[in-house]
């Protein structure tokens, strides 16, 4: 009788210990700065792809990119939608945001600003596409993470901070 009694505690013992392993693997595994930089180049890549699609040339905008802030987005507000107001305008900032933020992402240089300018686009982005919240809300996850917990210490900024002490 006294086996049947040992064996639950010693099976319990045997299953804390591979939870504690695999823990412990996990959290070698997801290190801070590793996070942080997968944050960073996820949240890049898509306004990357985006904005390189709408420069015809150097601080020249394709047709495409001014055509659709002419005639395809608007703005779903209430009593909307509406026109975007000076749409070239719009398109220039816009294909600027969505080159330069990813830039200053990916080297981790003026991360924050990077990141809210970024969640910033993406609550434009949710008001003129707003059937495609579920990848947008992953977007502004990112981004507030990013914005939250900073570049991590593989970026531009981490070695700034470290060379001002």
């Amino acid at each position: 009788m006294s086996g049947r009694q040992d064996a639950p505690p010693a099976l319990a013992g045997t299953l804390a210990t591979g939870i504690n392993c695999a823990s412990r693997c996990i959290s070698q595994l997801a290190r801070p700065w590793l996070t942080q930089l997968v944050l960073r180049l996820a949240l890049a890549v898509p306004f990357w792809r985006s904005g390189i699609l709408k420069w015809h040339g150097f601080l020249q905008l394709n047709d495409t990119a001014i055509d659709l802030f002419t005639d395809e987005f608007k703005l779903h507000l209430p009593g909307g939608p509406f026109s975007f107001p000076e749409p070239a305008v719009v398109a220039f900032l816009s294909a600027c945001g969505e080159v330069g933020f990813p830039v200053l992402l990916v080297l981790g240089l003026g991360t924050r600003f990077a990141a809210v300018g970024l969640l910033l686009m993406t609550c434009v982005i949710e008001l003129t596409v707003p059937d495609g919240w579920p990848i947008h809300i992953t977007w502004a996850a990112m981004a507030l993470g990013i914005a939250a917990y900073g570049p991590g210490a593989i970026s531009i900024d981490h070695l700034l901070a470290r060379a001002r002490k």
